[in-house]
């Protein structure tokens, strides 16, 4: 199976940034990760370190082919949040930073993900998004409860406040696991963080993703985000 990988982060209006990617090839596919960290709480970039190094750590000692793909990646979430409250008691003084985390486990042909949080991963065939985590976010409760419209949602003012994650609490999240995917040539995987898919639809992404080549529709996609946030800005 052969595929193309394109990262890009940007710092964006933080003062440092938090979010992490991290990308692993090996003889039977591929792990995708990306984290972000919590803003508004200390060492967000901690725990999106953190988390990315965990599911490293993870993929090199377990058995390859990955025997259980949900168990490993289920397993890896765990135990990142784990890590994270740990690398959070070693600061000085002790803090208790968090981060959204979803991960991608590409296998002889196949894919399944995990997610804790707002961050996203995407399946687009064709320009179309045949598949996409559900925000563990209080405004996508909203939603799917039938409390507010789906033209509400990106500008409800409690759009940031994410109701999982991995670290910040003791208690261990409970982590969303896709089913087993099969690939086809010309699929786009996309994991991204809200600053991303924040001022875009789904469409939107899809339409660019499918127009070129992937680093280069990427980074269109980046620029189009940007003007809208700018947009936004003074017209709220």
């Amino acid at each position: 199976m052969q595929f193309e990988v394109s990262q890009i982060s940007l710092q964006g209006d933080r003062k440092n940034n938090q979010d992490r990617v991290g990308y692993i090839e090996y003889d039977y596919g591929a792990v995708l990760i990306l984290g972000d960290g919590l803003g508004g709480r200390p060492k967000g970039e901690l725990a999106a370190q953190t988390l990315i190094e965990t599911v490293e750590k993870a993929l090199q000692n377990s058995p390859m082919p990955i025997p259980d793909p949900f168990d490993f990646l289920e397993g890896a979430l765990l135990q990142a949040h784990n890590d994270v409250m740990a690398a959070g008691r070693e600061q000085i003084p002790p803090v208790e930073p968090g981060t959204t985390a979803v991960v991608c486990l590409i296998q002889n042909g196949s894919a399944w993900w995990a997610h804790v949080g707002d961050s996203r991963c995407y399946l687009f065939r064709h320009g179309l998004s045949m598949y996409r985590t559900q925000d563990h976010s209080y405004v996508e409760d909203l939603y799917k409860s039938g409390e507010i419209s789906l033209s509400k949602v990106s500008t409800h003012p409690m759009r940031n406040y994410i109701t999982r994650c991995v670290g910040m609490l003791a208690k261990e999240p409970e982590v969303d696991l896709s089913k087993e995917i099969m690939l086809t040539e010309g699929d786009i995987i996309l994991l991204c963080s809200d600053g991303f898919w924040g001022p875009l639809d789904d469409a939107q992404i899809g339409a660019k993703l499918n127009s070129g080549r992937l680093n280069e529709s990427v980074s269109e996609l980046l620029f189009f985000n940007k003007l809208l946030q700018f947009f936004q800005l003074h017209l709220y």
